[in-house]
């Protein structure tokens, strides 16, 4: 079936301006015109949009992209590189989640923070804890905060 940039932008919940940059970029190399130049999404493009998307949302770059499009062009003799650049790139989204994790952890800390000082009536309180005092998930990142 063939899916036009309309339809297809609603399937996978993006602007067609999105999927018209992707195929201005060079990451669509299959995806055919009709003669009046209007695009036509197949089953297998979608695949490869739903891929690119997954690998825009770990950060990847365009640049990145449109390299790992080309090696799979060129065939299995490419397969390590391939593989290369998928744990290249899942090492760097670890790392992103390793801080998004630190930022969560002391967004939860605050959180605590304040709900104490709120039914204490006064910041002392909280700030005034010894370290054993605290829940012990917060003792680390009182720590770093207190190292800043």
């Amino acid at each position: 079936m063939a899916y036009t940039v309309g339809e297809t932008a609603r399937m996978l919940h993006v602007p067609a301006s999105t999927l018209r940059y992707y195929d201005k970029e060079g990451l669509l190399p299959s995806v055919e015109r009709t003669s009046g130049g209007i695009r036509m999404f197949k089953d297998d493009d979608i695949e490869w949009l739903r891929i690119i998307d997954c690998l825009k949302k770990s950060g990847m770059s365009i640049r990145d992209i449109r390299e790992y499009i080309a090696l799979v062009a060129q065939g299995d003799s490419t397969i390590n590189e391939r593989l290369q650049l998928f744990y290249r790139q899942r090492e760097i989204l670890r790392a992103q989640m390793r801080e998004l994790q630190k930022t969560l952890d002391t967004l939860d800390y605050k959180c605590w923070f304040y709900e104490t000082a709120k039914e204490a009536g006064t910041v002392e309180v909280p700030q005034q804890m010894a370290a054993e005092e605290l829940p012990e998930r917060f003792r680390s990142v009182r720590a770093q905060l207190q190292e800043l």
